[in-house]
């Protein structure tokens, strides 16, 4: 244990660095300054996050240029006009009906609501294990309009679902976790840094069952909590800043399950 704990505190070190931000979605967030901008451009950018990394990066900022690179002033001002350049954007399967209900559901919350923060806490409280009820909430709340496309449900995961949830799970990352490393924002301070659970996307599945931190054969909901508890471990008060050296090591390490 402690020569793993050692192994990956390296591997942090490494990888959670400013080096890191150019060629990670979380590049896009860090072209903005006002609080509100990098947390809209920050849930675009998670939610858009499958494929190769660099055109997730050009489709995110495709997206912020039609909203004049001011998210949050274009969220509380737009027109009904203003949105027509979006029935042209498509990433993926995340198409102009999915882009303009996530439109109206920011619309909707920055025009009562400080800051997106406030729609990831209702529920809260400070037991460590509070997750999965807080992303079974958020869910509820993003899809509470009568309008709300069926289809557009599939893009804000739910371990409700038995999802892995990770774009979200990275996205509370991003927002959440504080250290002075430049890389995470750590810009929410009700939710905090030992609540967060790790994302788990296919590389760090892969180096997690490789280290022993991951047994389950499948990658859901669980498979997410167990990895998240293992890395507690190490250190209960930031278990998901491993998420650097895990994601690290399966990116640009091209470490495989050697089990």
């Amino acid at each position: 244990m402690k020569d793993l704990k050692r192994f990956l505190e390296e591997k942090v070190s490494l990888y959670n660095r400013p080096d890191f931000i150019e060629d990670d979605p979380i590049s896009v967030p860090h072209r903005f300054a006002k609080k509100q901008d990098i947390e809209i451009s920050g849930f675009f950018a998670a939610t858009l996050a499958w494929g190769q990394r660099k055109t997730i990066i050009n489709k995110s900022l495709e997206l912020m240029a039609m909203m004049d690179n001011c998210p949050h002033d274009f969220l509380c001002h737009h027109t009904p006009s203003d949105l027509k350049p979006f029935l042209k954007f498509k990433h993926r399967t995340f198409n102009d009906l999915d882009t303009l209900y996530f439109i109206d559901f920011l619309s909707r919350h920055y025009r009562q609501h400080e800051s997106l923060e406030t729609a990831f806490t209702p529920g809260w409280t400070g037991e460590v294990d509070i997750m999965e009820r807080l992303l079974g909430n958020f869910h509820e709340l993003f899809f509470d309009a009568a309008h709300a496309p069926h289809r557009t449900r599939k893009h804000v995961a739910t371990p409700k679902r038995k999802a892995a949830c990770k774009r979200i799970n990275m996205f509370l990352r991003w927002m959440v976790r504080k250290d002075d490393c430049g890389v995470d924002f750590g810009i929410w301070n009700r939710l905090s840094p030992a609540q967060l659970v790790c994302p788990c996307d296919l590389h760090v599945d892969r180096v997690g069952r490789s280290l022993g931190l991951i047994h389950r054969k499948a990658t859901d909901w669980q498979t997410a909590l167990e990895l998240t508890r293992n890395l507690r471990k190490f250190d209960p008060e930031d278990p998901v800043k491993y998420d650097f050296a895990l994601f690290g090591m399966g990116v640009m390490e091209k470490v495989t399950n050697k089990k």
